[in-house]
């Protein structure tokens, strides 16, 4: 064929990738699956090589990405080559060595790790250029022609310049020795078991490689409530291992330690940071540190917060101990990630001014200018505990003179663990465009946290990702949306979640329209379905704070010291925290912001309880009282979980069959969980506040019968604790090791319908269920989920759909339970409905 122009006719080759590949995937591959283009032209015309410039690690796996994305998507061999050839290649360089082979392109400053995409004809000759401000900029590149190429986008003209926000860009991992991961939801650690670093590190290099293609940078593996040995001569040895396994992509490993390890581990008799000896024992660790992981990123440093010894032990600060740490680290270019996550769980719950939201401001504030350049504080989003929604934290505008990373959480460990879909990014943007009103009108959060406003020298962003063995990484299929977007929003917050969304749906699930589209909106409407259903106007996720983080647990935030109350009695609800009346928490933020939180009727109704105490008869903005929202909302967050289902369904066919049924069976069991929850929250404040609802829903469930009212045998009534759990706050439980029965019959009018069996699901054993219509056999199933309780509660308790199946009145239903291994197959009660 005649030479053919290499864009135009790569772009017609992606035109024809409107169909793909629907065989069986376990997710492992994210969105790096290169999913073969389908119905592509005989005479396609690709570049015969791949030039490689750059001879660095970190270059040759970006040509190695590049050889493996094109085989993928377009099966074809394309040979690497450090040779430039007259013919038509892709040409991986870094701006020093362009300027020796291109000296007529002028390259804008990219900083950082930056690239520039450049298609390119001279001489004859198609070629596109990725050219990196460094290595890493060659390799982040590469990533994203290939997120280009997959997503079929027009590559006729290309001349994309990007260059990240901020040099931290860093994932933390709560992984333990042991192997498992604190607040992880998707199995074991990729890095630890049985207390020492995985033989097999296979998966942590595939985790270091999809971190990269993001354009994360740096990777804390180990819990911030750090082993005591994790310093250890030894343990740094086995901890090399991952370094190594990181090193090709340009991911740094960094370690979390304990301000206590030259006492524990270097049995010093004192771990005081501005003692002499404690200060040179940190400089030796440092040194043997980087003498073994030459690449070495950092500490992280949890202090003085939840039982993990601090500078306070001494009368210090924590400038002090950042200090020490960072003096220690200077001289091989690493730095201290300082958390303010510093508060006092003994508070005492009388005290009306007592206020754990102020902690780190508190705490931090005073100390703005005292640390050295290589301390970054890393400061939650929120003032509290990554709730459901809360108010950005005052701290991130208050450091005129301190480098801040914002940190987030990846791992859903409050907005329902993986087994509900919540996609976070639209939070986060929340976060990041807030204007703190800082140096100016015009200082959003994302420019506070980039050094832009007050030109600080380090920042970024840190998630908490808690990723494991789990073939999805993160358990839930979609929930590896929150990864991709975090990391998306670290490089660029500028991207819009509707952006974030598309793109990784696309990467993830192919370009089917329909299923971008589906995916897409599923998405962007799930955080507030969560929130709808779980936590109102900024009162908190009112889970179960002192256990799991999981299910409903009302009255568990009060009352202890916790901190996290939102001071519900039969008058009202929510912490005033203004300045005239509350904790003053209100005036930690800057004039303008501060004054719309004081006043009711500035301060948006979404946190309205994180700000104020009111009475249930409080009108919101919206006209409603506080009550009938709090009941409203919930009932509507019940129907929108189940509205994700059937959108879901409507992708049968359209999505590989193995994601397909697994995501189908987590939206599923989500949709029936919040009716748990929305039952829990508005039966407790129907009850609470005296007030019912006034469209007459709260306590009232036509075609539920509740399991004690049953026929039973064998099967003895029991009291749920909480009462909210359950419906009627009790359930029936089964103690006999050759089962137990609960029947009725059906009273209604014939038709067809289907039968849902609430039930607890313990996690110390599997118990199994059998449902029966006139004695026939009509469904069996395994209470074999692993749910974060061994009790009857809200965490545990779980919805099963039989049918639908035809009814006449007079019909005998029976559910038969036999407890398996300490589960003693708990049933709450049986809702009959038409479909």
């Amino acid at each position: 064929m005649t030479a053919p122009r290499f864009l135009r006719l790569l772009c017609l080759l992606l035109v024809f990738a409107l169909v793909h590949h629907l065989s069986a995937e376990s997710g492992q591959a994210a969105w790096l699956r290169y999913a073969p283009v389908e119905n592509q032209p005989a005479d396609v015309w690709l570049p015969h090589s791949i030039v490689l410039l750059d001879h660095s690690l970190v270059a040759q796996s970006a040509a190695s990405e590049l050889q493996r994305g094109l085989r993928g998507m377009l099966g074809r061999e394309v040979p690497v080559t450090d040779v430039p050839r007259s013919e038509d290649a892709f040409v991986l360089v870094t701006v020093t060595e362009a300027q020796k082979y291109f000296p007529w392109l002028t390259p804008a400053s990219m900083g950082g790790d930056g690239f520039w995409l450049k298609a390119l004809r001279q001489r004859g000759r198609s070629q596109v250029l990725i050219i990196g401000a460094n290595s890493r900029g060659v390799l982040y590149g590469t990533f994203a022609l290939l997120r280009r190429i997959a997503q079929q986008q027009d590559l006729s003209h290309l001349d994309d310049r990007e260059v990240p926000s901020a040099p931290i860009r860093w994932v933390d991992q709560w992984d333990n020795p042991d192997g498992s991961i604190e607040r992880g939801y998707a199995g074991r650690s990729v890095f630890f078991n049985q207390g020492h670093v995985r033989t097999d590190l296979t998966r942590a290099a595939e985790y270091a490689r999809l971190l990269a293609s993001v354009g994360i940078n740096g990777c804390n593996v180990n819990n911030v409530n750090a082993a005591p040995d994790v310093l250890s001569s030894s343990s740094l040895r086995e901890l090399a291992r991952i370094a190594d396994a990181f090193r090709p992509w340009g991911v740094r490993l960094a370690l979390s330690v304990s301000m206590a390890s030259p006492q524990t581990i270097g049995h010093l008799s004192t771990f005081d940071p501005l003692d002499p000896q404690v200060a040179a024992w940190w400089r030796s660790k440092a040194d043997e540190i980087y003498s073994l992981i030459p690449d070495f990123a950092g500490f992280t440093v949890k202090a003085d917060s939840e039982g993990q010894l601090g500078p306070s032990h001494y009368g210090r600060s924590p400038a002090d101990a950042a200090n020490t740490l960072a003096r220690a680290l200077r001289p091989h270019g690493g730095i201290v990630l300082y958390r303010t996550f510093v508060y006092n769980h003994h508070l005492d719950w009388r005290d009306p001014k007592a206020d754990r939201a102020r902690a780190a401001y508190d705490i931090f504030h005073p100390l703005d200018g005292r640390f050295d350049s290589n301390v970054v504080l890393q400061i939650k989003h929120g003032p509290i505990d990554f709730q459901t929604r809360e108010p950005v934290s005052p701290l991130l505008g208050a450091l005129e003179h301190t480098s801040e990373a914002m940190e987030v959480q990846v791992t859903q460990e409050y907005t329902g663990q993986q087994r509900h879909l919540c996609f976070l990014v639209p939070m986060w943007k929340e976060v990041l465009d807030f204007d703190l009103h800082a140096d100016r009108a015009g200082t959003p959060v994302k420019d506070l946290i980039a050094g832009k406003t007050f030109h600080r020298p380090l920042g970024g962003m840190v998630a908490v990702a808690n990723v494991g063995l789990d073939p999805n990484w993160l358990g839930h299929p979609l929930a590896m949306a929150n990864l991709y977007g975090f990391a998306r929003l670290a490089w660029d917050p500028d991207l819009s979640a509707q952006q974030i969304a598309e793109e990784w749906t696309r990467l993830t699930f192919g370009n089917d329209p329909q299923v971008v589209r589906t995916i897409t909106a599923m998405q962007l409407a799930s955080w507030h379905i969560y929130e709808s259903y779980t936590g109102p106007l900024g009162a908190g996720t009112m889970t179960d704070i002192l256990g799991s983080h999981y299910g409903p647990g009302i009255e568990s935030a009060e009352r202890n010291g916790w901190g996290q109350w939102f001071r519900a009695d039969h008058q009202g609800i929510g912490m005033d925290r203004t300045v005239a009346t509350g904790t003053g928490y209100i005036g930690q933020y800057h004039r303008p912001v501060a004054a719309m939180y004081e006043s009711l009727k500035t301060c948006p109704d979404n946190l309205l309880l994180f700000m104020h105490h009111v009475p249930y008869t409080e009108k919101l903005h919206s006209g409603q009282t506080v009550i009938q929202h709090i009941f409203d909302t919930h009932y509507q967050g019940a129907e929108d979980a189940a509205h994700l289902v059937q959108q879901w369904q409507t992708l049968k066919g359209r999505v590989d069959e193995e994601r397909y049924a697994e995501v189908l069976k987590r939206l599923t069991y989500q949709a029936g969980h919040a009716i748990v929850w929305r039952d829990a929250i508005c039966e407790w404040f129907q009850r609470t506040s005296g007030i019912a609802d006034e469209k007459g829903r709260v306590g009232h469930h036509p075609g539920r019968i509740e399991a004690e009212s049953m026929q039973l045998d064998g099967y003895t009534p029991v009291n749920v604790t909480p009462w909210e759990t359950a419906s009627g706050g009790k359930a029936v439980a089964c103690n006999r090791t050759s089962g137990c029965s609960a029947s009725f019959q059906f009273q209604g009018n014939a038709g067809r319908y289907a039968l849902a069996a609430q039930y607890f699901d313990l996690n110390t054993g599997v118990a199994h269920f059998r449902l029966y219509l006139n004695g026939k056999l009509m469904d069996a199933w395994a209470a074999d989920d692993t749910l974060p309780s061994s009790k009857m509660d809200g965490n545990t308790s779980t919805r099963h759909i039989t049918g639908p199946l035809p009814l006449a009145p007079g019909d005998t239903i029976r559910i038969e339970g036999l407890p398996g291994g300490g589960d003693v197959a708990g049933l709450d009660d049986v809702e009959v409905y038409r479909e």
